[in-house]
């Protein structure tokens, strides 16, 4: 049988990826529900600030393009951080549930969104692998199910309790490829000898899949990078981490070559990273299927 249409196939395949990657997690001491944790301000103030803003209004002005309008929309906005869209959906009119597991984030998410009417934003504190979407209402719930850039999606059975949550419409985003990272571009070959290497990731899976199942859906695959500045002790934590995660010795080795990068390159204290890649978007059509248009309006 011609593997490149058999639903089974790249169903298992996406399941001993994802498989792995939670391996490698677990091996590297990483919980995904908690990753955030340390740095929850950080990453509050980057989604926030002038680029980030501009970010949201891109990803947003994407789905208004495809026909989605938000006043009046009920939303399920998985993995919703400080609220970086879950702000601007509310602001638009939408009633949004958002999920969001790290105490750190929840709480920033409370103080972003706490200027809206009761009953326009309502905050769950869980993980969402944890919750029984049946048991607790939310099959076809809601109008658009939003999942940007969260590592709840490891397999086809993922995808499939996501999209059971929706009625209309669900928007999925996940890296096209590794990330890239120019301060790993610069140290990698000094540690692990070789060249920093991206590869294409599982967003392969999911658009094959929704192919091969018969979806309705409007897809891109953009490279979108942004700039950050953090301290060489920030710097120097950060690349451990992706040491770790990349199965690269985090060893007293590796920190002191970082370390000493780190001093020589930028004795300012200072460093600048430019971070991003390619990532893909996926919004999926559950009741109209046909192509939208501005006549459809």
């Amino acid at each position: 049988m011609n593997e490149l249409w058999n639903e089974a196939f790249w169903e298992q395949a996406w399941k001993e990826h994802g498989e792995a990657v939670a391996a490698r997690r677990e091996k590297a001491g990483i919980v995904p529900a908690r990753a955030f944790d340390s740095k929850a301000r950080t990453f509050n103030e980057q989604s926030f600030n002038e680029e980030g803003q501009r970010r949201t209004k891109r990803i947003l002005g994407w789905l208004e393009g495809q026909g989605v309008r938000f006043d009046g929309l009920s939303v399920l906005d998985i993995g919703a951080a400080s609220g970086v869209f879950t702000v601007p959906f509310a602001e638009r009119g939408a009633r949004v549930t958002a999920v969001e597991s790290s105490p750190p984030l929840v709480e920033l998410l409370q103080e972003n969104t706490a200027k809206f009417p009761e009953g326009a934003v309502n905050i769950v504190p869980e993980p969402f692998e944890e919750i029984d979407a049946r048991a607790r209402g939310w099959s076809e719930a809601f109008d658009l199910v939003f999942v940007s850039m969260c590592p709840v999606i490891l397999d086809w059975a993922s995808v499939e309790k996501i999209v059971q949550c929706a009625r209309r419409y669900c928007y999925i985003s996940m890296p096209a490829s590794s990330a890239e990272n120019s301060l790993a571009s610069e140290i990698w070959p000094i540690v692990a000898g070789q060249p920093f290497r991206t590869k294409p990731t599982e967003m392969g899976y999911l658009l094959h899949l929704l192919y091969l199942k018969g979806y309705s859906y409007e897809s891109i695959v953009s490279r979108e990078t942004k700039t950050t500045e953090m301290s060489k002790a920030e710097a120097l934590q950060d690349m451990m981490d992706r040491l770790r995660a990349h199965g690269q010795p985090e060893d007293d080795r590796s920190r002191q070559i970082v370390s000493d990068y780190l001093d020589q390159a930028y004795p300012s204290g200072r460093v600048t990273v430019r971070q991003g890649g390619r990532f893909g978007k996926v919004l999926i059509r559950l009741q109209d299927q046909n192509m939208y248009t501005r006549e459809n309006r």
